[in-house]
């Protein structure tokens, strides 16, 4: 389908549809979902980075499995919010994504997500090998909350 400004979103979507937050590290997506009624999202599971083609099965695979709508995928903007080689990577992956998948895709910043994620990682004592297997798809969810907040704002 389409990339579009986040705000968009709501009225390209029907009643019921979720939403699919992609964290991309550079070994792992870290995957989330929305609830139906786009309010909270929860981390769903962590995909190891292989080929694109059997990443991309395992996400329709999810999409239709969680009736997902659309897709927010996190921009990793630097500090000053310019775009660097990890943003230009994200924007690619989604191109490559639309080719295969007929979906509509949002951009969010991610700026500092994984920093916050791990603080409170952290926070609760979690071990550094339980914090590894979690991460990326906390993270996930802590950009696709940010993403459904911000769609609580707009009207």
């Amino acid at each position: 389908m389409t990339i579009c400004n986040l705000t968009e979103l709501p009225k390209m979507l029907e009643k019921g549809q979720r939403l699919l937050g992609i964290d991309l590290g550079e070994k792992t997506i870290g995957l989330a979902l929305s609830d139906p009624g786009r309010t909270i999202a929860s981390p769903l599971e962590t995909l190891r980075r292989t080929r694109f083609s059997s990443g991309v099965e395992t996400l329709c695979a999810l999409m239709d499995q969680h009736t997902i709508g659309a897709v927010v995928i996190g921009l990793p903007l630097n500090m000053d919010g310019s775009e660097g080689p990890r943003c230009q990577s994200a924007r690619q992956f989604a191109d490559n994504l639309l080719k295969k998948i007929d979906t509509t895709i949002a951009f969010w910043d991610e700026r500092l997500s994984t920093v916050a994620v791990t603080r409170t990682l952290l926070e609760a004592d979690m071990s550094r090998k339980r914090r590894a297997e979690v991460v990326d798809k906390m993270a996930a969810a802590y950009i696709l909350q940010g993403a459904l907040d911000r769609l609580k704002e707009t009207p």
